[in-house]
């Protein structure tokens, strides 16, 4: 974990309310994990005082060596609306990496990676990262799943990355109508992967979990829940651990991802 002040490289507007901001970083990045994040301020006259976290979107990457990352934001609040604001050669401050990120086992060779709206964010890096290891991603299928054709990101990302990309919206401006789960479900029945991984907001992971359950398939997912501090301090990322009613895990420190079967949700 390292804090620096970082400089912004490019901030740009990807949608409506979406951003892509790219940041220098010391090369200590270069260890990062998919669904891994970082904890981020800027200037306090510019924003609230308290950090905020983002996934992890990439790296920027240079003969092996990380030199920058890449967030992708929406703008919901102070918060994002101050770092949307920001400048090529503004500076902000970031503290990572944090938490753990997906492990996907070597012998995993067919992957279902899953999407909703800004959870496809370290789900990027993760295909990324797979392509740099010289993964065999023939057999990689990606769900994005959102509200409505401006809420479907990063499906040009995937398409370069190689990887087969299937749509659905709630409203059927963009692909399949119909929640992202369905064609995942029909997927998975049809062929069952190797390995699941999913980000998104919490009723698509329930869902989701309750597939893998139900076909046996190994699953993690990344949970996205606010932090106030990103390092276990303030105990605000609190989940129920499966089994376990005394006992709760923390997104920042035992997460942002887990095994499936770890999380009572």
């Amino acid at each position: 974990m390292f804090q620096q002040l970082s400089k912004v490289l490019f901030n740009e507007k990807v949608g409506p309310s979406y951003y892509k901001i790219g940041l220098s970083c010391s090369d200590h990045y270069s260890i990062a994990k998919p669904g891994q994040f970082i904890m981020l301020r800027v200037a306090a006259q510019a924003g609230p005082l308290l950090r905020r976290p983002f996934s992890i979107h990439n790296l920027i990457v240079a003969n092996g060596v990380a030199g920058g990352l890449e967030l992708l934001y929406k703008v919901v609040g102070k918060g994002t609306a101050a770092l949307a604001l920001q400048k090529p050669g503004d500076i902000v401050d970031i503290l990572g990496p944090l938490g753990s990120g997906f492990l996907i086992p070597r012998r995993a060779k067919h992957l279902y990676i899953v999407g909703g709206g800004i959870g496809v964010a370290p789900l990027v890096f993760l295909v990324s990262q797979l392509r740099r290891q010289n993964a065999d991603l023939s057999n990689c299928r990606v769900f994005i799943g959102g509200r409505s054709q401006e809420d479907l990101l990063c499906r040009s990302d995937f398409a370069q990355l190689g990887v087969s990309v299937q749509s659905t919206t709630d409203d059927g401006s963009a692909g399949d109508q119909c929640l992202v789960t369905h064609p995942l479900e029909n997927a998975v029945e049809h062929l069952a992967p190797d390995f699941i991984a999913a980000c998104g907001p919490m009723e698509m992971l329930v869902c989701i979990i309750g597939i893998a359950e139900k076909y046996g398939v190994p699953c993690q997912v990344s949970i996205e829940t606010m932090m106030a501090c990103g390092m276990g301090a303030c105990l605000g990322c609190a989940v129920e651990a499966r089994g376990r009613p005394d006992r709760y895990l923390h997104a920042c420190l035992d997460g942002p991802v887990f095994d499936a079967d770890m999380l009572k949700i």
